[in-house]
């Protein structure tokens, strides 16, 4: 049987990396973590819950490799380079053979990025995984949510759409054929955090956010925070592959404010296109202008041709949506 520090020294207490970012990792009371000079520490916690956040009997694999992707999301859309981050872990049982998969994901993920575990805790309960994660950006250089200015374009990297797509075919909400469910699902269960494109954007975007609960909604962060407003041309989003081989009210519907997506709307000047453009390629990542940032408030949906459309854009709330 495990015990809590023996489950921890098994899967979780890594050799520290060469050249890595910690001072002091686990097994103190704190981890000490080296950060350059004049430099700011990002950091952003996400908690995923089961039942809420994922299914019961989710592929373990997938859920460590999602439980940091989220968190590395957060990072993407501040433009911060990631440094560390910690575990905290609520288990129903010390199960081996859940455990050993979901540390495999975790890393893998976590050694493409230079990012060390450092600390965290566990216990038991009902499963819940809780990662905090600390990243570095120099000051004034931080892609934040209220610095989105008139005249600005919308951008949208990747696509969107298809991890709504995949859970509207897992609660029998629409039929998808087998392979269409399990294309679908890799974005639902395996999403790419934006990191390198949320450090080539620093210098060129105004205002960023990443795209957790839905285009729309999180796209009214921004207009809030920056007391700005925007014309989106809904059939500019880029659905994904899959979505884009449904009907058309339901491609509006789940790019508009599917939610899982975890990709980068960004605002940055008009005059900088061809530079967004060109940062987005360097780093292999698609970016669709989507729309425009106005001075006046509020959010305007149109269609291709400018048409306005009245379409419900309601994004992902934990206390109004019935969980997973």
């Amino acid at each position: 049987m495990l015990s809590e520090f023996s489950l921890i020294s098994r899967y979780f207490d890594r050799p520290p990396r060469a050249n890595g970012n910690a001072e002091l990792g686990i097994g103190d009371d704190c981890a000490l973590l080296r950060t350059a000079p004049g430099m700011l520490t990002a950091i952003s916690s996400d908690m995923l819950v089961e039942g809420r956040h994922f299914f019961a009997g989710a592929d373990p694999r997938l859920l460590g490799h999602k439980s940091l992707a989220v968190n590395l999301s957060d990072l993407a859309a501040m433009g911060a380079q990631p440094l560390g981050f910690t575990l905290a872990l609520a288990l129903p049982a010390a199960d081996e053979a859940w455990l050993a998969p979901f540390a495999d994901g975790l890393f893998a993920l976590a050694d493409r990025h230079g990012c060390e575990l450092i600390g965290g805790d566990t216990t038991r309960g009902p499963l819940t995984i809780c990662i905090t994660i600390f990243g570095a950006v120099p000051p004034g250089q931080a892609l934040r949510r209220d610095a989105a200015r008139p005249g600005d374009d919308i951008w949208v990297s990747g696509s969107l759409g298809d991890a709504r797509l995949a859970l509207a075919g897992y609660r029998n909400e629409l039929a998808l054929d087998a392979a269409d469910l399990a294309a679908a699902a890799v974005r639902m269960h395996a999403p790419e955090p934006r990191v390198a494109l949320g450090l080539a954007l620093r210098g060129l975007a105004h205002a960023a956010i990443d795209i957790s609960d839905g285009f729309a909604g999180d796209l009214a962060h921004i207009l809030e925070r920056s007391a700005v407003g925007a014309t989106v041309d809904v059939d500019a989003l880029p659905a994904g592959s899959m979505l884009a081989r449904q009907p058309q009210p339901l491609r509006r519907q789940y790019a508009l404010a599917g939610g899982d997506d975890y990709e980068l709307c960004i605002t940055a000047p008009r005059s900088r296109r061809a530079d967004v453009q060109a940062a987005a390629a360097h780093v292999g990542c698609a970016m669709t202008l989507v729309g425009t940032i106005d001075a006046s408030p509020g959010l305007r949906l149109v269609d291709h041709l400018g048409a306005p459309l009245a379409l419900q854009a309601a994004s992902f709330d934990h206390f109004a949506m019935p969980p997973s």
